[in-house]
């Protein structure tokens, strides 16, 4: 049942008669935000001539994010190359001549038949309850490394596809923002990324949200970094804790990927998360590393319980023991991932181990880390986000 939106009420009943009893009039974009809100299953909306060009494209620039499905058809009194190269930018699928009854029908035909592809797909990639809305309470976890190199990216793509062999509902976020690899190593093409977020402004929701996800074959959903330089910059933290807050209704657990330092985004993840895992390489650079992120991670008012610490590469001989380790670590390791020449072959594939060969040790040490985020209670609502305002202040000095 499309919509039309005209101002002009005897254009508006011209182009809506050829529907019949199946469209809708509207003569404003406010209106037509308020009946697309109370019936998310429209798929067509058909905006008239005398509908104001810049803010037709805006609308539809805007809905290639926030609803992917929803297909705009353009009515424009001349069509002039200008305004058809406008329309494609903005995502505008059909513009068709007025008073051109036939060519308008065709339009919305085709038009409704990649809507409803589209809207089938969107239903196929989202985990089975994923539309279910607040009921969900995902866990969010994230991983963080004080030093760079000790392979973030490596456990979390391995671990995100340990948990999806679980037949749990995974969702990747890639929030190195700047240098994230995670699209890389699952060969993922980067056709959304995080950076289509920021569109949607405050009103960030399930819809939105699905459009930026990109499936892996394991099952795991992904959230990718941006690939253009200088994107980076229009990531907030409010956007991420924004996106947190929606994934953890869709999924039963959220991995962050994140860089070496405590930037705002990073500080947001933070605050969302149920769990910090903080990983180290055996060296002693890496370890001082750890012991400051430990006590930074102090210092913000994260608490204790909520961390776990994984040592990468734990078995290479870099002069330290077991027991030296935990010393200059403050606690004792919880997990450690063994050295493999596997893994570089594996990240070099786009094929984690995790997937190829689930019995591979690394593979093995991997589930022990799935066993920490699946095992225990999860912490009460807000518990890591305590004194966020004093967080800020404190890593702002």
């Amino acid at each position: 049942m499309p919509i039309v939106c005209e101002p002009d009420g005897s254009t508006a009943r011209r182009l809506v008669a050829g529907f019949r009893e199946h469209g809708r009039t509207v003569a404003d974009l406010k209106t037509l935000e308020q009946m697309l809100a109370a019936d998310p299953d429209e798929l067509i909306v058909v905006f008239g001539p005398g509908a104001p060009l810049e803010a037709v494209l805006s609308f539809a620039a805007a809905r290639r994010f926030t609803r992917p499905s929803l297909g705009v058809v353009l009515v424009r009194t001349a069509l002039e190359v200008n305004t058809l190269a406008q329309a494609m930018r903005a995502g505008i699928r059909e513009v068709v001549p007025d008073r051109d009854f036939p060519a308008l029908m065709e339009a919305c035909k085709r038009c409704w038949e990649v809507s409803s592809r589209l809207r089938a797909a969107e239903q196929a990639q989202l985990p089975e309850g994923g539309a279910a809305g607040p009921g969900k309470d995902g866990t969010v976890v994230v991983l963080f490394a004080g030093k760079g190199g000790c392979g973030k990216s490596m456990v979390s793509t391995n671990l995100a596809v340990a948990l999806a062999r679980r037949e749990r509902q995974v969702c990747l976020v890639d929030l190195d923002l700047a240098f994230g690899d995670v699209g890389i190593m699952l060969q993922l093409s980067p056709q959304r990324t995080i950076v289509d977020a920021v569109p949607m402004g405050q009103n960030m929701d399930q819809t939105g949200v699905r459009s930026l996800l990109v499936r892996h074959e394991s099952g795991v959903h992904a959230v990718l970094a941006p690939v253009a330089p200088g994107d980076a910059e229009k990531i907030t933290g409010r956007l991420v804790t924004d996106l947190l807050a929606v994934l953890r209704q869709m999924f039963d657990v959220v991995i962050v990927d994140t860089p070496s330092q405590f930037s705002e985004t990073v500080l947001a993840a933070l605050d969302a998360a149920d769990r910090h895992l903080l990983l180290a390489g055996p060296e002693v650079t890496a370890l001082k590393a750890l012991r400051v992120t430990l006590d930074m991670l102090d210092l913000l008012g994260y608490p204790a319980a909520g961390r776990k610490i994984l040592l990468n590469r734990a078995d290479v001989r870099a002069g330290l023991s077991r027991s030296d380790i935990d010393r200059v670590a403050g606690r004792p390791v919880n997990v450690r991932i063994p050295s493999s020449s596997d893994i570089p072959a594996s990240i070099n594939k786009g094929v984690p181990l995790a997937l190829s060969h689930p019995g591979h040790q690394v593979s093995r040490a991997i589930e022990e880390v799935a066993d920490l985020v699946l095992g225990e209670e999860r912490r009460p609502p807000g518990r890591l986000r305590r004194r966020g305002g004093l967080r800020r202040a404190k890593a702002g000095r």
